[in-house]
């Protein structure tokens, strides 16, 4: 390279192009293979081989690899027809963490959406039993019931048909119960 005003750099190729026509008129006449390079002659800081994976995007650079056993009837490594170990690459585990005092201790709350209850069962999760469940029914008189039975008497079915509103599952609040633990889990009011 030429740069002007700079003597050094003008012996400098001078004495590799020297070298080089010395080199070019030892090897006249024959052909180099595409892709073969000849090493320089004296010490290189170039290394010899291109460096590994590993080394090149630092993987694994805090943890050394352990050495590779050998193959043999002891260790039940198998070798192939080309002398290598057929064993399975190394795989290398994460470090364990290490506790902290400070740890502050994290608990999930699931929160159940409201149920409505209406006069039939509900398929639901029981808080008291933690359990997936149908709920069972069993109705009870409401203020529907009554009222349906006041009106009655006032129109002048006294004489028993007024409660007929109490044999009416259809007139009554209905109670949804666990069939597990027996909880009671909602009610269904008519009114």
């Amino acid at each position: 390279m030429l740069i002007p005003g700079c003597q050094w750099s003008r012996q400098r190729e001078t004495s590799s192009a020297k070298a080089l026509r010395q080199n070019d008129a030892g090897t006249a006449g024959k052909m180099s293979v595409p892709g073969s390079y000849q090493a320089a002659a004296g010490p290189s800081a170039v290394p010899t081989a291109p460096p590994s994976y590993e080394e090149t995007v630092a993987v694994n650079s805090y943890y050394p690899t352990p050495p590779a056993p050998t193959p043999g009837p002891n260790t039940g490594l198998m070798t192939g027809p080309d002398g290598k170990g057929m064993n399975p690459p190394a795989y290398y585990t994460q470090p364990v963490p290490v506790p902290n005092a400070n740890a502050i201790a994290v608990q999930t709350v699931y929160v159940q959406q409201p149920i409505s209850f209406y006069d039939r069962p509900v398929q639901m999760c029981c808080p008291s039993c933690n359990k997936m469940i149908v709920t069972q029914l069993s109705y009870n008189a409401g203020a529907l019931t009554w009222l349906s039975c006041g009106s009655l008497c006032l129109l002048g079915c006294i004489a028993g048909c007024c409660f007929i509103p109490f044999c009416v599952d259809a007139l009554q609040d209905v109670d949804h119960h666990c069939p597990n633990c027996k909880a009671l889990l909602g009610t269904y009011k008519r009114l």
